[in-house]
């Protein structure tokens, strides 16, 4: 496990904070301040959600990712070609930081199993699954739905034309899925930056809308 504490002035002292700040009513802007997040996965998913929600004004993030980057991630995972080889929690935590150096972030590159699901997330009000194995999202769905936290899980968005679409769908109260649920990744369908990124923006804002919405 890896902590990031912020190294920025909050607020108004804050560059970043006092510009996005005024984009929100002061209410929204609290809740937004104090909601905990965490993001199962740090691939082309995870680590354009986790851009969005910190360019959003989230700062408290916890995110899992065993994986090392690779040279193919870079079509559509938030990373740099200088980054190949890093593991993929740390290079993501940098590159939130960039943005605003008062995040709060705890990184563990870890694998998600049966064993030690329970282990993480412990404090987010939001939880997003972003994997890539069939095996790992349904081990997220069977930990998480139907608990207290607040899901959003993301199904199809390999490909490249613009069908099907992707959508928000609802499954229960606290639990959204995002995608066209069709479609995997295959020969046919490679994973590409557009849906790939559209799928991980519309995730960020089924909770940037639900947070505002309080």
């Amino acid at each position: 496990m890896t902590q990031y504490s912020p190294t920025g002035a909050d607020s108004d002292a804050n560059p970043f904070e006092a510009a996005v700040k005024a984009y929100y009513k002061p209410h929204q802007w609290q809740h937004i301040r104090s909601t905990r997040i965490g993001i199962a996965g740090a691939g082309g998913l995870g680590s354009n959600i986790a851009v969005a929600l910190v360019r959003s004004g989230f700062k408290h993030l916890e995110i899992i990712d065993f994986d090392v980057l690779e040279a193919k991630n870079l079509n559509r995972q938030y990373y740099f070609l200088d980054e190949v080889g890093l593991p993929k929690v740390d290079s993501l935590a940098k590159r939130l930081r960039a943005i605003n150096p008062a995040v709060e972030i705890t990184t563990h590159q870890v694998r998600i199993t049966e064993e030690n699901i329970g282990c993480y997330f412990q404090e987010a009000d939001y939880v997003f699954e972003a994997f890539d194995r069939p095996e790992a999202k349904r081990l997220f769905l069977e930990h998480f739905l139907g608990g207290k936290k607040f899901i959003v899980m993301g199904s199809g968005m390999a490909g490249i034309p613009n069908s099907p679409p992707i959508v928000i769908r609802k499954l229960k109260e606290h639990a959204y899925i995002v995608g066209d649920g069709v479609t995997n990744v295959g020969p046919e369908n490679p994973p590409c930056a557009p849906r790939v990124s559209v799928c991980a923006g519309l995730m960020a804002s089924v909770v940037l809308e639900h947070v505002c919405a309080k």
